[in-house]
């Protein structure tokens, strides 16, 4: 029996994977998923052209089966990038689709051809899956925001784990149908968006590309249950929903909207809930962690925050010199640090950086956090860019970008912390107008966070743009600011 896929054993009369166009259902994509796996006999390691396609989900399945790990290309790469990957996971085959077109950098791999067709002759012997929770099953590599990106693994184990803990805290099931238009080279879009229905027995429906069309007929018309997304893809369904009633309704009607990967503004949360009566939760996690925290949905909506921590993982606060943080008042920030079955194995060939990642047993997340009275996190940023030591007072820029998106006329923004000799870090916002034309006035917004927060939290500077530096996942890239 399939450990992390039980259903490919039950082989249920329904669809698995929908994409676009194609769709196969559990019986067909056993058969081929098992029909790969015979291929892979004796490879080591593959890596996996990562398209939005049900060749890949064929791909990292027929993988899991075969015991094999599987490294996610992200296609979008640069070469120097590529390059990097390709070199430090050394995969001995590049799974693809049939008409993918592969750059000179990866063209020298043996490349084997995945298919979705159901094969005449599909055995695999039932020993090709490891039954070992700690083989690893996933090589992530991280974005590279710091350094060249780093290989994650990710066991069998932490993938289960991970997985049950957010069907537990979502009351998953497998009469779910999930809607997402995430990439496939990222745990948002891979684990949770592909293996997490799979576990389950459900359904993914990928959309390929995000389109606030797409999502209403997926959610409206062909029976999604679910919808993730990142906040890029939230604003839009936001600024839509109030002058579309058929999105609207669509979202109204689904069981359940996930956001993640970054902070969902609270206007964007209070929108989506006026037009459609539907809230928005959020999670919190990473790739070296998969999932840590979420909003429960038997548990009160809490807007703004990432909720509690899953069932099998334990998570902390801890302050500069490592001491716990124990306060519970939604002020005091500590950088979040996480144990428990969910967590990474190493990063790969790194061992040096694989033991700075941990304290005592707890993976030193970078994510700086407040808790409130019932238990829920707020995220406030990354320490090495969120955080801003200003004046002998440590602000979280999420709170004050919140503060600054209340603001009529401002579209997006994001605040960053630039040295000054006098407070030690100054904040600077940065300010994406609704109308360029009509740019709203640089000290009324500052007077506004002060007014709303604190004085000490206005920025001293605004700079206006016309558009935010964004990874593939949505995450203002802020390095690139300034």
């Amino acid at each position: 029996m399939s450990a992390l896929i039980p259903a490919l054993d039950k082989q249920p009369a329904k669809p698995a994977l929908c994409f676009g166009d194609t769709a196969l259902g559990y019986p067909r994509l056993a058969a081929s998923a098992r029909a790969l796996a015979g291929r892979l006999a004796g490879h080591g390691r593959v890596a996996v052209w990562a398209t939005p396609t049900a060749e890949t989900a064929v791909g990292v399945v027929g993988a899991l089966l075969a015991g094999v790990p599987v490294v996610p290309l992200n296609p979008r790469s640069g070469d120097r990038e590529l390059a990097h990957i390709l070199a430090d996971s050394a995969p001995s085959a590049l799974l693809t689709g049939p008409d993918d077109e592969l750059p000179e950098t990866a063209a020298g791999l043996p490349r084997i051809t995945v298919g979705t067709e159901e094969p005449a002759d599909a055995a695999v012997p039932e020993h090709m899956e490891p039954g070992q929770d700690s083989v690893p099953a996933l090589i992530v590599y991280t974005s590279g925001t710091t350094g060249p990106p780093k290989g994650v693994v990710l066991s069998r184990r932490a993938l289960a784990a991970s997985l049950d803990d957010v069907a537990d805290a979502w009351q998953w099931s497998a009469d779910d149908v999930l809607v997402h238009a995430l990439p496939l080279f990222h745990v948002h879009g891979l684990v949770l968006g592909v293996l997490g229905p799979l576990r389950r027995g459900g359904t993914v429906r990928h959309l390929g590309r995000f389109t606030v069309e797409d999502v209403t007929r997926a959610l409206g018309e062909q029976g999604g249950t679910m919808l993730f997304g990142v906040p890029t893809m939230y604003h839009r369904l936001a600024e839509a929903a109030g002058t579309d009633p058929a999105l609207a309704q669509a979202l109204g009607g689904a069981r359940l909207l996930v956001s993640g990967s970054a902070a969902l503004p609270l206007r964007d949360h209070e929108r989506i809930t006026s037009a459609t009566g539907a809230r928005v939760i959020e999670r919190y996690g990473m790739t070296e962690t998969l999932m840590n925290t979420s909003v429960r949905v038997d548990g009160p909506h809490r807007p703004g925050t990432v909720g509690v921590p899953l069932r099998g993982v334990d998570v902390r606060l801890v302050d500069d010199d490592g001491s716990r943080v124990e306060a519970s008042d939604g002020e005091t920030v500590g950088e979040i640090q996480v144990r428990g079955p969910n967590l990474f194995t190493e990063y790969l060939n790194r061992p040096g950086a694989t033991a700075d990642a941990f304290a005592g047993g707890w993976f030193r997340t970078g994510d700086m956090a407040t808790r409130d009275a019932e238990g829920c996190y707020r995220i406030v940023g990354r320490r090495s860019t969120d955080l801003i030591k200003s004046g002998g007072y440590k602000i979280g820029a999420g709170e004050i970008e919140n503060c600054l998106l209340e603001y009529p006329g401002v579209r997006e923004a994001a605040v960053t912390g630039v040295s000054d000799p006098d407070l030690g870090e100054r904040i600077v916002a940065w300010i994406v107008p609704a109308d360029d034309a009509d740019r709203p006035d640089a000290a009324a917004l500052a007077e506004h966070v002060a007014g709303r927060l604190a004085p000490h939290k206005r920025p001293r500077e605004v700079r206006f743009t016309t558009a935010l530096p964004r990874n593939d996942m949505g995450k203002v890239m802020k390095r690139e600011l300034g």
